[in-house]
């Protein structure tokens, strides 16, 4: 039975810890970024993760962005055991890579096209291609690095401009990719702006993702500090946010 179309006005939004996030499934995440598209006005889509429970806590431009977003999907093992402990309902875990892949599978059919923007040199560009290799006709209509300079930008936010995709993919990690988003987002006009981490290291095959069990078993972020241990960082945060979690809770 095909999934019943669901409003994004009607998804269940919860406060947690000191942000909130949406009661969302991945049909319902799907459904409600087609409808923020065909509206044609502007939304941002935040996947939330612990870390940026964790930078919100003193960071008060990010938690303000997190607050205001359209939608604020959970985009990690840690955000559904802190709803589970603060009595918070949530279905299941939505994450940026899961959103790319399937609006990329759906673009033959929804016409949605899409713009990469983040990573580093050559990266967007490569998860691009295999996107299209994967479902053809997926529709992208540019791909750029994310290290681009100041003096840079202007030339950057003109080519997304001129592209006018219906979504804008941005992979430049926590805060910085909701800040850039917040910063462009009413002179770019994109329907859906969705920053998106890590995404097109996966995509483009330079990272492998976590095996199905390790996903199941909610030890994905354990494969990818392994894998990369630039990620560390976000690890280190994890004590202070099983704290806050418990401090709620009370």
């Amino acid at each position: 039975m095909p999934d019943s179309p669901q409003s994004p006005d009607s998804l269940p939004r919860h406060p947690l810890l000191n942000v909130c996030v949406h009661e969302v499934t991945m049909a319902a995440a799907l459904q409600a970024i087609e409808r923020f598209v065909a509206s044609g006005r502007s939304h941002h889509v935040v996947t939330l993760d612990a870390s940026m429970c964790v930078e919100a806590r003193t960071d008060l431009e990010l938690r303000r962005i997190v607050l205001e977003a359209e939608l604020v999907t959970p985009d990690s093992a840690g955000i559904l055991w802190a709803a589970r402990r603060c009595g918070v309902r949530l279905t299941e875990r939505v994450s940026g890579v899961d959103i790319v892949s399937a609006l990329a599978a759906r673009s033959p059919t929804t016409g949605i096209t899409m713009f990469l923007l983040g990573a580093a040199p050559g990266v967007a560009e490569e998860a691009a291609a295999r996107l299209q290799t994967q479902h053809p006709g997926c529709r992208i209509v540019g791909a750029h690095h994310g290290y681009f300079s100041a003096d840079d930008e202007p030339r950057v936010v003109d080519a997304i401009r001129q592209a006018r995709p219906d979504v804008l993919c941005v992979a430049m990690g926590i805060p910085k990719q909701e800040k850039w988003i917040a910063r462009h987002r009413a002179e770019l006009g994109v329907p859906v702006m969705i920053g998106v981490g890590g995404t097109f290291d996966v995509l483009s095959g330079r990272m492998r993702r976590a095996p199905a069990w390790m996903r199941r078993t909610n030890l994905e972020w354990l494969y990818r500090v392994l894998a990369n241990p630039r990620k560390l960082r976000k690890v280190l945060m994890l004590p202070g946010f099983v704290a806050m979690t418990l401090k709620a809770r009370r």
